[in-house]
């Protein structure tokens, strides 16, 4: 029993710095349903992964842990022995989570929607809802959000774009903001 931890345990550190799609391999394997189109930076799903469904076109940042199980039901062994308490989380399609969020069970985020870093979610979110803090509330939609994208000083066409040629640009552009203010 102790070998098979151990051999999980190096699984899930090799696997945290291998690619996205490998990542989503393993995880599925362990029960989570993920969509298709989507990027995962995480490793971090829960002792029930396959209690964890992730739609399409889902983006996951680094950090990020999905909890699909309550553990302060252990404060109250004295009336529930045996229990455990147990949520679904569901992630729609079109969505992005910042880094080093938390996703509690119990949790829906609807399609369209983007979770701000560091939020910890609990509960339901509709679509198109921008998702932020601790706990998380709606602070927006996404209609006001890619208004602000569009005003953004900071948006440039690099998405697919290797390091090497990508930083030479942002460093240029951001000093060229700067000598502008």
């Amino acid at each position: 029993m102790k070998l098979r931890s151990i051999i999980k345990g190096l699984q899930r550190t090799i696997l945290s710095k291998s690619s996205s799609a490998k990542r989503i391999v393993y995880l599925r394997q362990l029960g989570v349903r993920i969509g298709e189109n989507c990027t995962i930076e995480t490793m971090s799903f829960s002792t029930e992964p396959y209690l964890v469904e992730i739609g399409d076109n889902v983006g996951i940042a680094g950090g990020t842990d999905f909890i699909a199980h309550d553990g302060g039901i252990r404060c109250f062994r004295d009336e529930f022995p045996e229990d455990d308490i147990f949520g679904k989380i569901e992630v729609g399609n079109n969505v992005f989570i910042g880094s080093n969020c938390t996703i509690l069970p119990n949790t829906i985020i609807g399609n369209n929607s983007i979770v701000g870093a560091g939020s910890v979610v609990r509960g339901h979110f509709p679509d198109n809802s921008v998702i932020l803090g601790n706990p998380a509330k709606i602070i927006g939609d996404m209609r006001m959000q890619r208004f602000l994208y569009r005003r953004s000083p900071g948006r440039m066409a690099t998405s697919n774009m290797s390091d090497q040629r990508k930083r030479p640009l942002v460093v240029e552009h951001f000093k060229n903001l700067i000598n502008k203010e």
